[in-house]
């Protein structure tokens, strides 16, 4: 580590025009070093050093939670980053994200990302509703746009799961993958809090559920019948399909897929069972992804917050929880 921090601070002394880009590989202490680099992409003599380092996390920093998988993709928590440090480094590489939510009625979602989500970047919203007149007028900040997309009504909660996999690809297709790098994917019965920002950006990106994350592997609901498309006996995590994101390319694949296994299921007469949120999860165990959230991005007030340093968004869950019931029955 050492060594390769030598390296760095010599190359920015020859060259101050080097960007260097941290892939989500976790290696520590290299921080300090982002603050020696400019980059300029007009200028011909710029170039672009890749080193395999996560530069603005500080794991260290909370060792009463777990802030790395298995597989070595970082967890982020409060106090694991550098906000300054993160922001600074996806602005210059003119990082840019779709947001896409579905059946908006009701400012507090809209108002509440202007306030939160992803300050400084170039921002879309996507907003899907089978009521476009009902999606309120909001004056949005510099660099942010919303486009209302009609979409169909669908009752039954299979139905309602396989229109958003199947729109979110469609979208992604026709536009947000000439546009946008990122995309996050939200269910809009949600607040934004605090900070919801490009620290969360990765190439595949899942949320740890706040119900979950600190209970034993068999008490997480996965779908157990092996006649479904979603069937996992076990797992790494729960996550909450409340988010979920990364880049487009790896989002599409995910809705893709998630959308052939309910086809699949629909067919076969077979309803997973927490719908796609049991098809996110067979998905991200079958393909890791390469950043987790922790729950302070999606939380439940009713929990013990005793890991919980600062709630990032509000989960509306028993609204949530209404609709499984009514749509079960």
């Amino acid at each position: 580590m050492k060594a390769k921090c030598n390296f760095i601070q010599k190359a920015t002394q020859l060259n101050p025009n080097i960007l260097v880009v941290f892939a989500d590989t976790v290696k520590r202490d290299l921080h300090p070093y982002l603050s020696l680099f400019t980059y300029q992409p007009n200028n011909p003599c710029c170039r672009i050093l890749t080193i395999t380092s996560a530069c603005y996390f500080h794991f260290r920093t909370r060792p009463d939670v777990l802030t790395n998988t298995p597989w070595n993709a970082p967890i982020i928590w409060e106090g694991v980053f550098d906000p300054y440090v993160s922001d600074q480094f996806h602005i210059r590489l003119n990082s840019s994200v779709a947001l896409t939510v579905f059946a908006v009625g009701r400012f507090t979602f809209l108002v509440s990302a202007e306030r939160h989500f992803m300050l400084g970047l170039r921002v879309t919203y996507y907003v899907f509703t089978d009521n476009p007149e009902k999606v309120p007028e909001l004056e949005l900040g510099p660099q942010r746009n919303m486009k209302v997309i009609e979409v169909a009504k669908y009752t039954r909660w299979q139905d309602i799961s396989m229109m958003r996999m199947r729109t979110i690809s469609v979208t992604i297709e026709s536009e947000i993958r000439h546009s946008f790098q990122y995309v996050f994917c939200f269910d809009v019965d949600q607040e934004f809090k605090g900070r919801f920002g490009s620290e969360a950006l990765g190439d595949s990106v899942a949320l740890l559920h706040a119900h979950y994350y600190n209970l034993p592997k068999h008490r997480f609901t996965y779908d157990r019948n092996p006649k479904s498309k979603a069937f996992m006996y076990t797992g790494d995590f729960y996550y909450h399909a409340a988010i979920f994101g990364g880049r487009w390319k790896n989002v599409k694949n995910l809705t893709d897929e998630c959308l052939e296994n309910i086809m699949e299921d629909k067919l076969n007469q077979v309803e997973a069972l927490w719908h796609d949120e049991s098809h996110l999860n067979k998905y991200f165990w079958l393909h890791k992804p390469t950043k987790l959230l922790s729950p302070e991005y999606c939380w439940d007030e009713t929990l013990p917050a005793k890991d919980i340093l600062i709630i990032r968004m509000l989960w509306a869950e028993k609204y949530y929880e209404t609709l499984r019931d009514k749509n079960n029955a």
